[in-house]
């Protein structure tokens, strides 16, 4: 399997909605529905050879966007994480793990110049 964007959220309604917006006819998107399922995928070589951009949920339940990016880092210490959440404070907990942290909601067009410019391997302001 193999993938241009793994898309980790909980939310169904959300995941679906931004794989909607992202979606292009040369990209391949797969949605995780949680940072444990996100974690199995990565395992997979090629899956995880194929990626640009990992776009991950701040707040999940059994493990959250902290914890996930923690555990990416130790096997993919440079793949870029896109962060949205909805609470402005959580940016801080995200210091030293090289992501891009973005508040939701984030407007269609917004989000898609976003992954854009990672997807092109553009350079942008990254935070935390």
């Amino acid at each position: 399997m193999t993938a241009d964007i793994l898309l980790v959220d909980d939310n169904q309604i959300q995941a679906a909605t931004r794989k909607a917006v992202l979606s292009a006819p040369d990209r391949l998107i797969v949605v995780a529905e949680d940072a444990l399922k996100a974690l199995e995928l990565l395992q997979d070589a090629e899956f995880r050879d194929s990626l640009g951009l990992i776009v991950t949920d701040h707040w999940m339940p059994g493990m959250n966007g902290p914890e996930f990016v923690e555990k990416l880092r130790q096997f993919l210490p440079e793949i870029p994480v896109l962060v949205l959440s909805g609470f402005p404070d959580a940016e801080a907990e995200y210091e030293g793990q090289n992501v891009v942290f973005r508040l939701k909601p984030l407007a269609p067009e917004q989000l898609r110049s976003l992954v854009k410019s990672f997807l092109d391997s553009q350079p942008m302001s990254r935070t935390a």
